[in-house]
């Protein structure tokens, strides 16, 4: 099995995970980095539209639907359990770093994006190699995470290159 650099975004609902994963793109992007994102949903999301050819395809009975142009591929495949993260990252073909929005149980390196008082949904033993967002450290007592604010993106994609697309 080979190497597949990923790095987990976490957090409570609504924290800002979608918003950090958009943040860090363009600055990976810039500097030249392949990426694939991969957004973990717990419920049996829909991402055909009703009346669309794809979803009738799958209501007819497909089990795999794909739908092809010039600039983009999707396909969509009938599964009769959840795929683990690293079957997932040999699909994601030649990318530098692969940012997944959840899977806070896979032992990957993870982020956690922080809002007000929620408690952390990680700990240290549980790969944390960072938090974004507000937090007071002396009131949850933390350890010597690196804590990075709204405004540090590009900080964070720095410990990312290190820890993360170097392959530590």
């Amino acid at each position: 099995m080979g190497f597949f650099p990923i790095i987990s975004i976490v957090g409570h609902s609504d924290s800002g995970k979608t918003t950090l994963i958009c943040r860090l793109l363009p600055e990976l992007k810039q500097k030249g980095y392949r990426v694939c994102t991969v957004k973990h949903d717990v419920h049996d999301f829909e991402m055909d539209k009703p009346g669309k050819d794809t979803w009738k395809h799958r209501q007819a009975g497909s089990d795999v639907v794909m739908i092809s142009s010039a600039s983009k591929l999707a396909i969509i495949e009938k599964v009769d359990s959840e795929i683990p993260l690293e079957e997932l990252a040999k699909k994601a073909g030649e990318v530098d770093i692969i940012i997944t929005e959840g899977y806070k149980r896979e032992n990957k390196p993870k982020v956690e994006v922080v809002r007000g008082d929620a408690p952390l949904l990680c700990q240290e033993e549980d790969n944390l190699l960072a938090l974004v967002g507000e937090i007071d450290r002396e009131k949850l007592n933390l350890w010597e995470i690196p804590l990075f604010g709204w405004d540090q993106i590009q900080e964070l994609v720095e410990l990312l290159e290190k820890k993360i697309i170097g392959g530590v």
